[in-house]
């Protein structure tokens, strides 16, 4: 279990051990030296008084040439700039490939986005083929009973019309033979009273004793002419009759014709129903593979998405292990600068009193 705190003097043999180990101590390393015990800010601390405290008696230290000095801290200050110069670029580069993934991954996910809404579209615009293809097939369902029934009343009136016509043929075939006995027996009447008028010259004192039962014989043919008219006015009424039934079979032939018209018209509307049947199968079929396709399209978006979402997680882990280097450089290279510095003083006060020795 870690210690609350720390003393000073653990901080410079927890230093000393590392340098005597030849590494550099740092924050992380005193740290680590004393068992993960104390916060970094008191280590901090105690390093920079051990610096300050080793840079004022660095006076009483054997002075070394200036030259050497002098180089050692322009390769530091030199290598302080390279490194900062090396890890700019780094994270500049790092920060360029992590805007390209962003703006990759930005339009892959519009073009996800785009895709989405188009493979809804079409699904919609399946889901409507489909309601339209079944609309179709149930229009077609009631054409196709809308003809059976036309064409099963249209057979029944074509059998009533035949009927009707046999029943019309008997009523003239009757009414001629009533005209045909009309006139046979007018003419028999005709030449009766032509061969009673020739009887009643030559006879005429013979017919005058018989006038009673002439005229009797007359008051019958006369009974029987005027039973002849009426048998002629009633047959004339039921041909007039059978002529008004024909004028309406003549109508229903007529609306039969229309009928069959109509279900001529009804044929030609479902050769059509059929051929959009047929486009809306097709249609259909496409809308299908075309869907299949997008679906396909979106799945390797997807996974590119995917792989492209790794490469950048990857590739901020990177960024965030250069900027870890890039701060164990910092920490690196504070301590050797301060070194150098207080050594440069050093040497500027010992030349100092050289001089004012001279």
């Amino acid at each position: 279990m870690a210690r609350a705190g720390i003393y000073k003097s653990e901080v410079v043999r927890a230093r000393d051990n590392l340098l005597a180990m030849g590494r550099y101590p740092s924050i992380d390393a005193i740290r680590g030296e004393l068992g993960n015990t104390g916060s970094k800010g008191t280590i901090h601390r105690y390093l920079k008084e051990i610096e300050e405290e080793e840079g004022g008696n660095t006076g009483t230290q054997v002075a070394v040439s200036d030259a050497i000095q002098d180089l050692s801290a322009r390769l530091a200050e030199r290598l302080h700039l390279e490194a900062d110069q090396r890890m700019t670029a780094l994270t500049d580069k790092h920060k360029a490939e992590i805007a390209s993934l962003n703006d990759v991954m930005t339009a892959l996910r519009n073009e996800v986005e785009s895709f989405r809404g188009q493979v809804e579209r079409q699904a919609l615009d399946l889901s409507n083929e489909k309601t339209a293809h079944a609309n179709t097939v149930a229009a077609l369902q009631e054409e196709r009973i809308a003809r059976a029934q036309m064409a099963q009343r249209i057979q029944d009136m074509e059998g009533q019309l035949t009927k009707e016509e046999t029943h019309r043929l008997s009523l003239e075939e009757k009414h001629q033979h009533a005209r045909e006995a009309l006139e046979h027996f007018r003419t028999a009447a005709k030449e009766q009273r032509e061969q009673d008028q020739r009887q009643s010259e030559q006879q005429i004192q013979f017919l005058q004793g018989e006038l009673r039962s002439a005229k009797d014989s007359v008051n019958t043919k006369q009974q029987e002419l005027i039973s002849s008219h009426e048998s002629n006015a009633r047959l004339s009424s039921e041909l007039g009759n059978a002529r008004s039934e024909l004028h309406r079979q003549e109508g229903e032939l007529r609306s039969l014709r229309s009928a069959k018209e109509q279900l001529a018209v009804a044929e030609v509307k479902n050769q059509q129903l059929l051929a959009q049947l047929a486009q809306a199968n097709a249609r259909v079929t496409d809308l299908d593979k075309e869907n299949q396709a997008n679906v396909s399209k979106l799945q390797e978006t997807a996974e590119t998405g995917q792989r492209l979402e790794s490469e950048l997680m990857a590739a901020k882990a990177v960024v965030v292990s250069h900027e870890k280097i890039f701060e164990r450089l910092a920490a690196l290279q504070a301590p050797q600068a301060k070194s150098v510095n207080a050594k440069k003083n050093s040497v500027d006060s010992q030349n100092s009193l050289f001089n004012s020795d001279k």
